[in-house]
């Protein structure tokens, strides 16, 4: 069994910042990509920002130069820092990990998502 928990969202003032963490927990052996994407109210989920396990990191365009993704190998955490937040910013985010299990099999992992509203 393999879990994604993700923590760290709330509502947030326009130009707040937030920060989200994501572990990783379970007979896992490694952990390739981890991500995390959102979906906001009618529309399709979509990549906020990438990791590989060496740490190559890539962003939708709308967050580049506000939103940070890196991760912590030995604790199976990746996180989200989130600057200059916008209203538009506002959605459910998820955390997605590319994993190997123990017995060997590779997984797509979700976690269950964690909401972020940016507004006055």
């Amino acid at each position: 069994q393999v879990r994604l928990v993700e923590s760290g969202g709330g509502l947030v003032q326009p130009g707040g910042s937030l920060r989200l963490s994501c572990a990783a927990s379970g007979s896992i052996r490694s952990i390739n990509a981890m991500g995390w994407y959102r979906q906001a109210p009618g529309k399709q989920r979509e990549l906020v920002a990438g990791i590989t396990s060496g740490s190559s990191t890539n962003y939708a365009d709308s967050v580049k130069g506000r939103f940070t993704i890196s991760r912590d190998n030995a604790k199976n955490t990746v996180y989200l820092q989130m600057n200059s937040l916008k209203p538009e910013d506002t959605a459910v985010y998820y955390c997605n990990a590319d994993l190997v299990h123990y017995s060997g099999t590779r997984y797509n992992s979700w976690g269950q998502g964690t909401q972020v509203t940016v507004s006055s």
